[in-house]
C-alpha cells in the first residue's frame, strides 16, 4: 500500500471513536517497529520526523525511508514532518516525498501564525499534501511552560488557514516520562465546538494515561495522539539489555536488531490504546 495523507486517515476518526498514533521516529529500527505494530493491529500509522530526528538524519534520507516502509506496508502509512519551523523546511519535506507537514507557528502572535500557516497550507494543498498546525503552545516537561489554546481563536484560525488538523494545548506537555498529565475537558470541549469538523491533535501523548487516551478518542474530535518519549524509553531499555547481554559484542546491526521486537510490542499497545 502506498503512503497516504494525514487527512485521509484522520477524517474517519471524527465519527468512528478512534484516533491514530503519531509515532516519533529517530531511526530505521523504530520506524520499522512502528509499521510492524500497525500491521499487527490492522490500523494506520503516522511516522513522524521531528527536529531531533532531522538534526541527525537529512530529510531526503528520511523521506526515502518512510516511502519504502509505507509502500511495503499492508496498512496506510503517513509520512509526516513534525514541528516544521519554516516554509522552506515544509517545502523540502514535500519535495522529499512526505505526505503531510506540520508547521509550528505556536510561538508567534496570532495574526502572524495565521498568515504563515495559510501560506504553507496553500503550498501543501497544491501538492496534494495535508497540513497540521498548532494554536496555543504545548510546553515541555521541566522546560518551557504551556500556553493553553484560546477557544475564541480557533474558528478564525481554522477558517483563515484551511489546515487539515490542529494541535492544541489543553494540559498536555512534551517529554513527560510518566502519565501524570490531565486534560482540561472544558477547554477541549470549547475548542471542539468552535471547529467541530477539524481533527484535533494532542502532542505529548506519553504524559496521558492510556485509559484517558482511549476516552478522548471515543468521546471527542481528538483524532491524532503523538507518542515519542514513551517509545524512546522502550528503545533505550531494549538497547541497554542487548548491550549488557554480551559486553564483547560490537556489531551494531546485531545489537540494534534486538530492539525491534520490544519496540514493536510497545508500539502495539500505543496503537491499540487509541481504538474502541
Amino acid at each position: 500500500m502506498t503512503l497516504v495523507t494525514l487527512k485521509e486517515v484522520l477524517t474517519p476518526c471524527l465519527t468512528d471513536g478512534t484516533a491514530i498514533a503519531g509515532l516519533v521516529v529517530l531511526g530505521w529500527e523504530d520506524a520499522l517497529a512502528y509499521v510492524r505494530a500497525a500491521e499487527a493491529c490492522g490500523r494506520p500509522v503516522i511516522l513522524q520526523a521531528g527536529p531531533g530526528c532531522r538534526a541527525h538524519t537529512p530529510l531526503p534520507v528520511l523521506g526515502a525511508m518512510f516511502r519504502v516502509l509505507g509502500e511495503g506496508a499492508s496498512v496506510p502509512v503517513v509520512a509526516h514532518l513534525d514541528h516544521g519551523e519554516s516554509l522552506e523546511v515544509c517545502r523540502q519535506a514535500i519535495d522529499c516525498g512526505f505526505t503531510s507537514v506540520m508547521y509550528d507557528g505556536s510561538a508567534l502572535p496570532l495574526a502572524e501564525n495565521i498568515a504563515r500557516t495559510a501560506e504553507i497550507a496553500a503550498m501543501a494543498h497544491a501538492a496534494g499534501i495535508s497540513v497540521e498546525a498548532e494554536l496555543g503552545f504545548v510546553g515541555y516537561h521541566h522546560g518551557a511552560a504551556s500556553t493553553g489554546t484560546d477557544p475564541q481563536e480557533v474558528a478564525r484560525f481554522a477558517r483563515e488557514t484551511g489546515v487539515d488538523a490542529l494541535a492544541v494545548s489543553v494540559g498536555n506537555s512534551h517529554l513527560m516520562t510518566s502519565p501524570g498529565a490531565d486534560v482540561d475537558r472544558v477547554r477541549l470541549a470549547a475548542i471542539q465546538a468552535a471547529a467541530p469538523d477539524l481533527p484535533l491533535v494532542l502532542h505529548g501523548g506519553s504524559g496521558l494515561p492510556m485509559d484517558l487516551r482511549r476516552r478522548l478518542a471515543r468521546e471527542t474530535t481528538v483524532c491524532k495522539v503523538n507518542i515519542g518519549t514513551e517509545l524512546r524509553m522502550a528503545f533505550g531499555a531494549a538497547l541497554r539489555q542487548a548491550v549488557a547481554a554480551d559486553p564483547a559484542r560490537f556489531d551494531r546491526v546485531q545489537i540494534l536488531r534486538e530492539t525491534i521486537e520490544p519496540v514493536t510490542n510497545a508500539a502495539r499497545k500505543v496503537i491499540a490504546g487509541l481504538c474502541r
